[in-house]
């Protein structure tokens, strides 16, 4: 059978480009040899229309609002799989037999102490730092204390060891920067508690009072995790994988990825939302009032956390993570306002005529932050939960690029400035 063909025509010169169809049908055109055939590049703003590789992680269909990891549907996922039972499933394909998840846990479980020397970095940040400032610098002083992990091209063994190193202290290293904002001593691993009871206890513990982990709420925090493992090219993997494709080590791409997500237009959208509502209490709380300024289209103000770039239905994930907000919400029995009105918005928008018609639901940012605000986590510190949730993403990402041996990434640009002139000598200025 004939190769498939897009034909770019220009002037009187044709040149025909390969069309490359994936395993759920989505088709791309194959422009690699279009410079060299033709002279020309493409110009596409945000890359909103160039696939960069090819990739078996994630798939995401945002017009029928489907996502899939490896083949396995979010949905299947969050109700039935642990966080790191996704993490092996996204960095190495499957998901893991029991003498596989045993290891796995294990591995990850004896590396969540960190050194001590990192406690002498952290105390070089004053509490008015910002977490994912404080997150980012240890993760990228990890290639310090493990220098050998500074070749991306060692064994598959010393690879999987900076895998299980990452995966086990990055809990700690959010749950740190938390107590630095706070000016609270640091708090150790607790390693007979699950991978999220350990990252609550770590979080919440205080000298003067234990913290009792609720299973509600590691369950919930579980689900979360879960639900920002992976969510295929967005700006953070992207990141990910072209600093990556210079052959930079895995921590330091990861510290690239944080460094990405730390934008309020990308991980920082729970934030906004909880700014939002706050901003709706100070001005009285009318929800309706506020709802009624989203639909004018001369108002200046968005309403955050509604709708989605990607997903033109509805966010699965949003469906989910729904039943784990109410869940905590009737656990703990919250008294607060600005979680009311988040409920408030929430039911104008599913029954109004408005919002439906456009597809303008709450997403996953609007319920994460909600869960985020009920369980005191401070809004400065939802984006690096958020970092916690994608890490096992953006490791999958970095890994299958170094294994494809994908080229070092080089965007190409259209130039716009002066054209060439001559030097004026500075005295004649």
């Amino acid at each position: 059978m004939a190769e498939e063909t897009a034909e770019i025509k220009v002037g009187d010169k044709s040149i025909e480009l390969p069309l490359i169809t994936g395993t759920e049908n989505e088709t791309a055109i194959n422009i690699g040899k279009l410079r060299a055939e033709s002279g020309l590049i493409t110009l596409d703003p945000g890359y909103k229309n160039t696939g960069a590789t090819q990739s078996a992680i994630t798939f995401l269909d945002g017009e029928k609002g489907i996502l899939r990891h490896r083949g396995y549907s979010i949905e299947e996922l969050a109700e039935n799989s642990t966080f790191l039972e996704v993490a092996y499933l996204l960095i190495y394909g499957e998901l893991p037999t029991p003498a596989e998840y045993e290891t796995f846990t294990k591995d990850i479980t004896h590396h969540t102490l960190v050194h001590e020397d990192f406690k002498k970095i952290l105390d070089g940040f004053p509490a008015s730092s910002h977490p994912m400032g404080v997150l980012s610098s240890l993760v990228t002083a990890m290639t310090a204390f493990y220098p050998e992990s500074l070749d991306p091209n060692r064994s598959k063994e010393a690879v999987y060891m900076s895998i299980v190193r990452i995966l086990a202290k990055m809990p700690t290293f959010a749950a740190w920067a938390f107590k630095n904002q706070m000016g609270h001593p640091v708090v150790y691993p607790k390693n007979n508690l699950d991978y999220c009871s350990n990252f609550l206890h770590m979080m919440f513990n205080l000298p003067s009072q234990d913290y009792d982990v609720d299973p509600v709420v590691s369950a919930a925090l579980n689900k979360l995790l879960i639900l920002h493992a992976d969510h295929e090219q967005n700006c953070s993997t992207s990141t990910v994988r072209i600093v990556g494709s210079s052959q930079a080590s895995l921590y330091v791409s990861l510290s690239a990825g944080i460094n990405a997500l730390w934008g309020p237009l990308h991980g920082g959208a729970n934030q906004a939302v909880i700014e939002m509502l706050e901003n709706i209490k100070a001005d009285g709380g009318d929800t309706q009032k506020w709802m009624d300024k989203a639909k004018d289209k001369n108002d200046p103000f968005r309403l955050m956390g509604f709708g989605h770039r990607v997903y033109k239905n509805f966010d699965p994930r949003a469906k989910i993570i729904k039943k784990a907000a109410d869940d905590v919400l009737e656990k703990l029995g919250v008294v607060d306002p600005v979680l009311d009105i988040a409920k408030g918005l929430e039911e104008v928008a599913l029954k109004d005529p408005y919002f439906v018609e456009r597809n303008l639901y709450p997403n996953v940012d609007f319920y994460s932050g909600i869960i985020y605000r009920a369980l005191g986590i401070p809004t400065e510190m939802f984006t690096v939960m958020f970092a916690l949730g994608r890490l096992p993403g953006w490791i999958a990402q970095w890994k299958e690029m170094r294994e494809n041996n994908e080229p070092i990434g080089r965007p190409r640009q259209v130039y716009v400035g002066e054209t060439e002139r001559p030097y004026v000598d500075m005295s004649k200025r």
